[in-house]
């Protein structure tokens, strides 16, 4: 049987968005719920920002107008994500408690009229979370509306370190927690640099602006502190609503677009997954990176179905440059999720606002009202999703997977690496696009993870490494698996130290090399690498000297600082393969080594042309087929079975038009 819905409750996929009813009149609401259901909205997030209007001063509550807009919502068949508004405490909270606001790094109070978080540590905070959302889980605990809890909003955005008082304090209990001694935190922090050995636990404070580089092994520790913290907050709200109200909770990550939480860690505190994703204008290629982001909340939910908690209709309002989505580019968005695992597709927002921050951010209902292309469209999805609803509960699988680990990520940014080019966001986009190019559907892991089952797995950008984790990989190519390793990996430990043996050491049985240097090269140099073919492979900002330990060089310096010495090796380490990248390759670069590397792990490239995304999402006894078409001109696929949205019958082929999708459903 596929595995249950996120939300057993509704009969298919979910379709709606954030609904703000407090920021119209009356006579609006009834409007908006007749437009609903003419769309096809079964769900709708409610009461995110509302808590100056549900508790109007402490202890004070009035729910006389969220009881009436849940009950019309219920009425009409909509079905409610009810919010605890936690992420915008009121005037008079910070009125009564100014110590709560956040501090950043150069000593900043951060002030009201904004969005975003009060001090995480503050215990004031904490007891008014707690108490805001005991008193709506008291409340509408048991409405037969309310389907899912949907706790704060986008956790660390845009708040995430604070350094205020309360912060430090909590940062120090922390500490003792985590290292239960000064000694060990001294070794662990190797104090012993600059003279900043500590003897009093008071004497720490949290990695403010110093004069020069503040000790990174702090820094890194402060950022894990901050996640903790923030999921403290979370918790503290989940356990109060677990006790009053029987609803799945959760809160709406943004994956591979805030880099703040350890969204592993998360996932594993919420009952479903759910992430916001918005395209990246600048990015003429942003559907791509919607796939990591889509991809990496289904892996970081161990592959369950999840839910789009947001998404746009056409332009955003806070990038430099808001470009509109084009006509059918909407649904492309929306069913590339779908495919990749979602089980609901929701917007930011219903209704259009007019006035604050965010009155240019479309939506469902534009400023141009139902006589618009955007409303069309959105007419048109919501019919489309619900000819959808046997895809609900099944699963994407994939033999690949791509190392993904915050706890490196956060390493790898902090000051003094040997070249500002350096960039894992670059390096986890580079490998992943090749990837998706070349047709393989890929989960997301970390290192420690169990990676058995997967017949590929690449890291693109791992430069902490534990000594456990590097076992494990290790353990993976012995066993049979195919890893393939890029350059500035397996450079520290978990407390930013160079590991004994020095860069790459930990790697050394399973790639047969280390790394003797690092050479980086000086702005905008290039140095071609001779692949094994004779081509020159293009590549820049990067070479290291090597050292082999028994692997084979398949491609060479052809220039630059290691001229003639290893840039790409392969090594034979028990039944399986593992590769070193040591370079920055371009995509032509990739896909040449890749084409070896898929060779090597068993992993067939798709002959489907490039523009054409196909996905399979698969249930016990059917599969269904996701076929994006991101072209300009239309693309006959090799196709058997009923395509769900036109419900035309594929005998052996189907045309899927120029920005079209084809969901295809077999036996």
């Amino acid at each position: 049987m596929p595995d249950q819905t996120p939300l057993p409750a509704l009969p298919g996929i979910a379709f709606g968005g954030d609904y703000n009813p407090e920021q119209w009149p009356r006579e609006t609401w009834q409007e908006d719920v007749r437009l609903m259901r003419e769309a096809g909205v079964n769900l709708v997030s409610v009461g995110i920002f509302s808590w100056a209007l549900l508790e109007t001063a402490e202890g004070e509550f009035d729910f006389a107008w969220l009881d009436e807009v849940i009950d019309l919502l219920h009425a009409n068949g909509i079905a409610v994500d009810l919010g605890t508004p936690t992420a915008s405490p009121p005037a008079w909270f910070f009125a009564a408690h100014p110590d709560a606001r956040v501090v950043t790094r150069d000593g900043t109070v951060m002030g009201f009229g904004s969005r975003g978080m009060a001090s995480h540590s503050s215990p004031a905070y904490r007891e008014a979370i707690v108490r805001i959302a005991s008193a709506l889980a008291d409340r509408y605990g048991d409405h037969p509306a309310v389907v899912l809890w949907h706790v704060h909003n986008e956790y660390g955005v845009p708040v995430g370190e604070d350094y205020s008082e309360h912060s430090v304090r909590a940062f120090r209990g922390w500490l003792r927690e985590r290292y239960g001694s000064l000694d060990a935190l001294n070794a662990a922090w190797g104090t012993a640099f600059w003279g900043q050995h500590y003897t009093a636990w008071e004497h720490i404070g949290a990695p403010a602006a110093a004069p020069s580089v503040v000790n990174p092994a702090q820094r890194l520790d402060f950022q894990r502190f901050t996640d903790h913290q923030l999921r403290a907050c979370f918790i503290a709200e989940r356990d109060a609503i677990r006790a009053r109200a029987p609803q799945p909770i959760t809160t709406n990550f943004m994956a591979n677009q805030s880099w703040t939480t350890d969204l592993w860690a998360w996932a594993r505190d919420v009952d479903v997954v759910s992430d916001d994703h918005y395209l990246w204008a600048a990015d003429e290629d942003a559907h791509i990176g919607l796939s990591i982001a889509a991809d990496l909340s289904r892996s970081v939910g161990g592959g369950k179905p999840w839910i789009l908690m947001e998404h746009s209709t056409s332009a955003v309002n806070w990038q430099p440059r808001n470009i509109a989505k084009r006509p059918g580019e909407m649904a492309r968005n929306s069913l590339t999720h779908v495919a990749r695992g979602s089980d609901a597709v929701l917007f930011f927002q219903w209704r259009a606002g007019r006035s604050g921050a965010e009155k240019f951010h479309s939506a469902m209902l534009p400023h141009a009202g139902t006589d618009s292309r955007v409303w069309r469209e959105v007419v048109a999805l919501g019919e489309g999703l619900s000819r959808l609803d046997a895809v609900v509960g099944s699963r994407v699988e994939a033999d690949v997977a791509v190392l993904w680990d915050f706890e490196s990520f956060w390493a790898q940014d902090l000051e003094w690496r040997p070249t500002e080019d350096l960039s894992h966001q670059e390096r986890v986009r580079a490998f992943y696009e090749r990837l998706w190019r070349d047709g393989v559907t890929v989960d997301f892991a970390l290192p420690g993870h169990d990676l058995s089952r997967y017949r590929l797995v690449v890291a693109p950008a791992q430069y902490l490494l534990t000594a456990a984790d590097a076992a494990n990989l290790t353990r993976y190519v012995e066993g049979g698996g195919t890893l393939v390793v890029s350059y500035f990996s397996a450079v520290v430990d978990e407390n930013d130290a160079v590991h004994p043996g020095g860069f790459l050491a930990p790697l050394r049985d399973a790639l047969g090399v280390d790394v003797e240097e690092h050479l980086p090269l000086r702005e905008g140099a290039a140095a071609a690498v001779e692949w094994s073919d004779g081509a020159l492979l293009g590549a820049d900002h990067w070479q290291e000297s090597l050292r082999l330990h028994g692997a084979d060089v398949v491609g060479a310096y052809a220039e630059g600082p290691a001229a003639g010495g290893a840039a790409i090796t392969r090594h034979r380490h028990g039944a399986g393969t593992g590769w070193y990248i040591s370079t920055r390759l371009d995509a032509e670069g990739l896909r040449a080594v890749l084409s070896d590397v898929y060779a090597d792990a068993g992993v067939v490239a798709s002959s489907t042309p490039d523009g054409l995304e196909v996905v399979r999402r698969r249930a016990d006894d059917r599969t269904f087929l996701f076929a994006i078409n991101h072209r300009d001109d239309d693309v006959t696929i090799d196709a058997v079975g009923r395509e769900l949205l036109t419900g035309a019958t594929a005998s052996g082929s189907l045309v899927v038009p120029a920005g079209g999708v084809a969901v295809i459903e077999t036996d």
